[in-house]
């Protein structure tokens, strides 16, 4: 399905579940929102965050935000009021050997398809951050589904600025930032001198320098043009937090860099 919601919400504004619910009545019996994270790291996992909801849903709890927005105490906070809150929640990740394999998208779609995998239920639509299906397999598409009956594929709805409008992308968002993060700050005593537990994997320039100074390890998307190969003038460094800035977008199936 295509995109939708090209307006972009108010800055300030607060997501709501007005989307959800109306999809919901339209005969959306279990809908999944889903949202990934690490997509523009250069080292570490794919992640990807899904919330499932019905018609039964309540109001998100407070200060329910797209991750990029909350500190991070109050992500960790959020987690399991918003495990309570829905009917299932899951994060799945893809490893970066598997980023470097099949690519990012291709990664994105391992990893929320290993959440997926782990709902009690197939949903009837997925609700999907962004304007591009990544989530559908191109070589599963119409009658190549048939060739594969045991691994439905729900339909996808597309939705620029999901995770600032709709309360259950964001959710998805803060359970996939939260695991992403835990795992990045374990990794990080093993390679101390990428900085991974503050940068989270980004491009910070204490990330930057260190791979120019000691080259890539087993963690890094070693396929992706990194330091000292690339021009690291044309990375944007991240906040202490470990958030992306706005990287530039190259081949999808060998550095598409971008949140």
């Amino acid at each position: 399905m295509p995109a939708q919601g090209r307006r972009r919400p108010a800055p300030g504004t607060p997501p709501s579940l007005r989307v959800e619910r109306s999809l919901l009545r339209d005969g959306v019996r279990l809908l999944a929102s889903v949202d990934e994270v690490g997509r523009g790291a250069l080292a570490g996992p794919a992640s990807v965050g899904v919330v499932l909801v019905d018609a039964t849903v309540r109001t998100a709890p407070t200060g329910v935000r797209d991750s990029k927005l909350l500190q991070p105490a109050a992500r960790q906070r959020l987690v399991p009021r918003i495990r309570r809150w829905a009917l299932a929640s899951a994060v799945g990740h893809a490893g970066p050997d598997e980023v470097d394999e099949v690519g990012i998208l291709g990664a994105l779609r391992l990893a929320a398809r290993r959440a997926m995998a782990t709902l009690p239920a197939v949903p009837d639509l997925i609700l999907l951050d962004g304007n591009h299906d990544w989530y559908t397999d191109p070589e599963r598409e119409g009658l190549l589904s048939l060739l594969h009956p045991d691994e439905p594929t729900p339909p996808v709805r597309t939705m620029i600025k999901a995770d600032m409008r709709c309360s259950s992308v964001a959710a998805a968002s803060v359970l996939a930032k939260v695991e992403r993060d835990a795992m990045m700050v374990d990794l990080h005593d093993s390679h101390p001198h990428f900085g991974w537990a503050v940068n989270k994997g980004y491009a910070s320039r204490e990330h930057l320098d260190a791979l120019t100074e000691h080259g890539a390890c087993e963690h890094h998307r070693r396929s992706w043009r990194l330091p000292p190969y690339a021009d690291v003038t044309e990375l944007e460094t991240v906040d202490d937090d470990g958030a992306p800035g706005d990287l530039p977008e190259l081949d999808d199936d060998v550095m598409e860099v971008g949140r």
